[in-house]
């Protein structure tokens, strides 16, 4: 059994279009009747700035759209070229008009420590940063992958630019895949290591190993959702000699994925019962007392029964086990947990923005290490 969440969504997004009698616009997205407006269904935020999307994948995305050479290549040049995003950035003075009570003509002045990124090849504006900001350039990105799995002929997976190219992705898989259980369930994760920049100053570079290969801004949002470690650097000078950090951080040793693969698959040979499994969930959330206000309470209530419902269904897939119990408590976390939303943000960008800061990572780890003992039970 292979955990392939790219080809799920592939055709998850292909039934979608044809159950709804989708049709392609010219910019590459798709509308239909019926099909729900709130929903992003096309081009997914790809740059079309030069006329053709910004896309290059080694797999056809699920919206037909970018150059495509199946199995991929290992040319960097020629990942640059298909996937638009040969172009350099550069900082630029932030110059403005400005004229008082007493001026007949108003005057062109600088502002000081604050400069426009601009794309080389079209001029685009992509963001203000000051002065201490450094672009990292797309091609650079390339020779830092290189550098963090010490192998130089590796096969590009995806590589783009999103938002008129103020960020920018490639996707690299990782040379070898882990396997759960390979006697039992044998789960295999297929991993990818994804370098995320931005020119627009909003947020740092990151690299991620994650199950996504990125072709849109969709699949950007679930590569980050969905990685199981990650690195972020601020746009400095020094930002890409960080590589031995961003390798440790990253755990890209075959002893970590060793290491990781036998917890995992010790996990999966462990039975458990549903009470066993209540009884991890009361550990992670405290139960509530039973004079507390009605709204916390069934707050509390849903929230174990939709664990509870979680459970029965991983354990369908996986048996009753330790694995599907952690797989659980990720999947409600990272999925289903309700987030309370700031006053400029929806639940979604609330929900993405808590994956980005790790905000469960210590339930998380907790969990794994509950489990872990009734391994060693």
């Amino acid at each position: 059994m292979t955990t392939d969440v790219n080809q799920q969504f592939n055709e998850s997004r292909r039934d979608m279009v044809a159950r709804f009698g989708s049709v392609r616009r010219d910019n590459g997205s798709w509308t239909g009747t019926g099909y729900d407006a709130g929903e992003v269904i096309g081009r997914d935020a790809l740059d079309t700035t030069t006329g053709q999307a910004a896309l290059y994948t080694s797999t056809p995305a699920w919206h037909g759209l970018g150059e495509v050479i199946p199995g991929g290549t290992s040319s960097v040049d020629d990942v640059l070229r298909l996937g638009k995003i040969g172009f350099e950035v550069e900082k630029r003075a932030v110059r403005y008009s400005f004229m008082n009570d007493t001026e007949v003509t108003p005057q062109l002045r600088t502002a000081p420590d604050h400069f426009v990124t601009v794309r080389t090849d079209t001029g685009a504006p992509l963001g203000v940063v000051g002065s201490k900001y450094t672009p990292i350039q797309n091609k650079d990105l390339f020779t830092f992958l290189q550098d963090l799995v010490e192998e130089h002929d590796v096969i590009w997976e995806s590589a783009g630019a999103l938002r008129d190219g103020k960020k920018v992705f490639v996707t690299m898989r990782l040379p070898e895949s882990v396997t759960i259980d390979p006697q039992g369930i044998n789960d295999e994760i297929i991993p990818f290591v994804v370098m995320l920049n931005s020119h627009d100053g909003q947020s740092p570079a990151q690299a991620l190993v994650t199950p996504w290969r990125v072709v849109c801004a969709n699949t950007e949002r679930f590569a980050m959702r969905d990685a199981s470690s990650s690195w972020k650097v601020r746009h400095t000078a020094s930002a890409l000699d960080r590589i031995h950090e961003a390798r440790r951080t990253l755990g890209l040793t075959v002893a970590y994925y060793e290491e990781w693969a036998a917890e995992e698959t010790a996990l999966a040979q462990t039975d458990i019962t549903i009470r066993a499994f209540r009884l991890l969930v009361d550990d992670l959330w405290k139960p509530v007392d039973e004079d507390a206000p009605v709204r916390t309470r069934n707050t509390a209530e849903r929230r174990r029964q939709r664990l509870d419902a979680m459970f029965r269904d991983e354990s369908e897939r996986l048996g009753k086990t330790a694995y599907a119990a952690e797989r659980v408590i990720t999947d409600y976390l990272d999925h289903v947990a309700p987030r309370r939303p700031g006053r400029s943000m929806t639940e979604e960008i609330a929900r993405a923005t808590a994956l980005l800061e790790g905000s469960d990572d210590e339930l998380k780890a907790k969990a794994h290490k509950r489990l872990m003992l009734m391994v060693r039970r």
